[in-house]
């Protein structure tokens, strides 16, 4: 009998660890607002960034198209050091004046230990900004409405039940 126990124990023991280490892992819907710039649509890049400010993770790309992704320049630069596979992760560019609603997963244990999201934009022919949109990615800041600096007005983040 007492090992019938043991082994429920142990069972639910582990059941709960796993669940813990996915429970890590929280969905983010993010409403980005553009500006009412002049040009071509926007493709944007949105990274985790590490605390010493490194490319840790490629969350989103909004632009379909391989061809322009060198344009962002510092993160081509991480993309050659770490090839990631972005298929899973791609959308649309974004037209100046319009809205883009994404979603995408954000590693919790993250939170409140210096990392950033990083929002880069690039337009064919125009400015490329590096850091169009940063947000602290701590539990107040990420979901607060955040003013962009370039092509972004702003964003927003929720987080997804």
């Amino acid at each position: 009998m007492k090992s019938v126990f043991k082994n429920h124990y142990i069972t639910a023991l582990f059941l709960l660890f796993s669940a813990t280490s996915f429970a890590q892992n929280a969905k983010y819907k993010c409403m980005l607002q553009m500006t009412n710039y002049k040009g071509l649509e926007a493709y944007v890049v949105v990274s985790l960034i590490d605390p010493q400010g490194n490319y840790e993770k490629t969350l989103y790309m909004m632009g379909p198209d391989k061809q322009w992704y060198n344009g962002f320049k510092e993160w081509d630069k991480a993309q050659k050091k770490k090839k990631e596979k972005l298929d899973a992760i791609t959308g649309a560019s974004v037209a100046a004046g319009d809205r883009s609603i994404t979603t995408f997963t954000i590693d919790e244990s993250k939170m409140n230990k210096g990392y950033k999201l990083r929002f880069e934009t690039a337009v064919e022919d125009q400015n490329y900004h590096v850091t169009d949109v940063e947000i602290p990615l701590t539990t107040t800041a990420v979901t607060q409405r955040t003013e962009g600096k370039g092509y972004i007005r702003y964003v927003k983040l929720n987080k997804v039940q």
